[in-house]
């Protein structure tokens, strides 16, 4: 799992649709911190999200509870967002809540497409602390066309192996100054990514397909971290860079295609009982 905005969709939308208990989506989201704290950006947020006032509340309990009351359907109306410089797809323009998922490079919508909702940015406030600010919305956008699992599967498999290719032309630094081989390096990356459980709901086509986007994720930020063999030249930097830069639009189209047909599948597949 690569960002506390994934972890919140596919598990909200688990428990939303009935495929996951309310304490599962907990358990996930204190493997991110220990504490979650909840504050509304404006009063008009507070109020949309059933907040008291714009101070913070401390409980992941309180903030299942506030994406609950955005999306009366369950698990049909959130969505993550990854948004980068140049590509902002699926952000609600102009909004407060767009300029703070931008500077994040993540954030979930909750509510159905145009209607008012909310939307949640997370910020790390320390090593135990995450918190999720909850913006207001007054007309939540119609999400872009996600791929379908097999382009988004086949994309993974060329950036892979795209992105395998860069090992060739990268070396990490060491402590003591010496090269060393980023692949130790990519696989602490892949690690840390694996703390994060998947929902067992999730359809294994869609669980490949973000274990792919890590892995590329994996190599990119090394790569991009990595000293290059001439890292003294900015040219070759800005080079460097323009070769990432759509290995990183690839993954972030892979997570977002393979998170909504996974909260598709699993609101088809609601179970009779509800939650």
């Amino acid at each position: 799992m690569s960002s506390p905005s994934l972890t919140v969709t596919v598990w909200a939308g688990s428990w939303l649709s009935g495929h996951a208990a309310a304490d599962d989506v907990i358990d996930a989201l204190h493997e991110w911190a220990p504490m979650h704290l909840v504050a509304a950006h404006t009063e008009d947020a507070a109020a949309a999200a059933g907040l008291s006032g714009t101070r913070p509340v401390n409980g992941a309990a309180v903030l299942l509870t506030t994406i609950r009351r955005a999306d009366p359907a369950g698990g049909s109306g959130i969505r993550l967002v990854l948004p980068a410089a140049g590509d902002v797809h699926g952000l609600p323009a102009g909004t407060e809540f767009a300029a703070a998922a931008l500077t994040a490079r993540e954030g979930v919508l909750v509510g159905a497409p145009g209607t008012p909702g909310i939307g949640l940015v997370p910020t790390v406030e320390g090593p135990d602390v995450l918190r999720w600010t909850v913006f207001a919305l007054p007309i939540l956008p119609e999400p872009p066309a996600p791929p379908g699992l097999g382009e988004a599967e086949f994309a993974m498999r060329e950036a892979v192996r795209d992105a395998a290719s860069t090992l060739t032309e990268i070396h990490t630094v060491d402590s003591n100054g010496r090269r060393s081989d980023p692949r130790a390096a990519i696989a602490e990356k892949v690690a840390e990514y694996a703390q994060h459980r998947y929902p067992e709901a999730l359809p294994p086509r869609a669980v490949r397909i973000l274990e792919s986007a890590d892995q590329v994720a994996a190599i990119l930020t090394v790569a991009a971290a990595g000293e290059g063999l001439q890292a003294g030249s900015a040219s070759a930097a800005a080079a460097r860079e323009d070769a990432l830069r759509p290995l990183w639009a690839a993954v972030r189209v892979a997570r977002l295609g393979a998170v909504a047909a996974t909260l598709g599948a699993l609101d088809r597949r609601r179970p009779a009982t509800g939650n």
